[in-house]
């Protein structure tokens, strides 16, 4: 199986540090968010790792290289332009084909065995699944509303607040068929804005993976220095 590791954004609300720093390169206890990511896909032996670059690519690349120190290949997808999460993956479509594959929100800190969750994926029908995790201020967030057998009957990217139908939040984490790239356009596209509410309203099937971990979405300077305390204080991560 194949991963892609989404990692172009600018990361802009975290300025001043990220005028000099990717944001996926940002450290929490000494060790780039991006690498507690490639460490879990060798883990769960994804041998192919494809990590998309925009802002400040040669120190992502001059720290990761080839992936051999963990194990696996890496391989980049350089973007002139910003794609967004979706555009990046139509980019890699010819590479990616015809097999199911994992795509992950390279800036989230979380915790997940992706042997369990390819496994759990494989089991269900439809074109992926999204992994989500309980969250109590979801103003920044996609929600999903979980039917039965861990069908989600409905997605909102950033719900205003009188939208708000769910406290299960999007982990930025999906397994994804090939069947996904009729849904997204070649250009500028979006997951949560785009992609994943064309998929719902044309009748095709998306399936939940419930983590029991929070995940971190490190947007701003507070939710960074959280982070950074929670993972000190408690060991998040091992």
């Amino acid at each position: 199986m194949k991963a892609v590791l989404l990692a172009a954004g600018k990361g802009e609300r975290l300025r001043p540090l990220t005028k000099s720093l990717p944001k996926v390169m940002i450290p929490i206890n000494g060790k780039p968010i991006l690498e507690y990511h490639v460490e879990m896909l060798a883990k769960a032996q994804i041998k192919d790792v494809f990590i998309n670059l925009h802002h400040l690519p040669n120190q992502i690349k001059d720290y990761f290289k080839d992936g051999r120190k963990w194990h696996l290949r890496i391989h980049y997808s350089y973007e002139p332009e910003i794609l967004g999460t979706a555009g990046a993956v139509k980019k890699l479509e010819r590479e990616l084909r015809p097999d199911p594959f994992l795509v992950i929100y390279g800036d989230n800190f979380l915790k997940i065995h992706y042997k369990d969750f390819i496994k759990y994926s494989e089991k269900k029908n439809g074109i992926g699944i999204i992994a989500v995790f309980r969250k109590k201020a979801v103003k920044e967030s996609g929600i999903v509303s979980v039917g039965t057998s861990q069908k989600i009957d409905r997605f909102v990217e950033k719900p205003k607040p009188e939208e708000v139908f769910s406290h299960w939040a999007n982990a930025g984490v999906y397994y994804f068929r090939e069947k996904v790239f009729d849904f997204i356009e070649p250009k500028f596209s979006d997951f949560g804005l785009d992609v994943l509410p064309r998929i719902l309203n044309q009748g095709e099937e998306l399936y939940a993976y419930k983590l029991k971990e929070r995940v971190w979405a490190i947007d701003n300077l507070r939710l960074l220095k959280a982070l950074r305390k929670n993972q000190e204080d408690g060991d998040l991560i091992k």
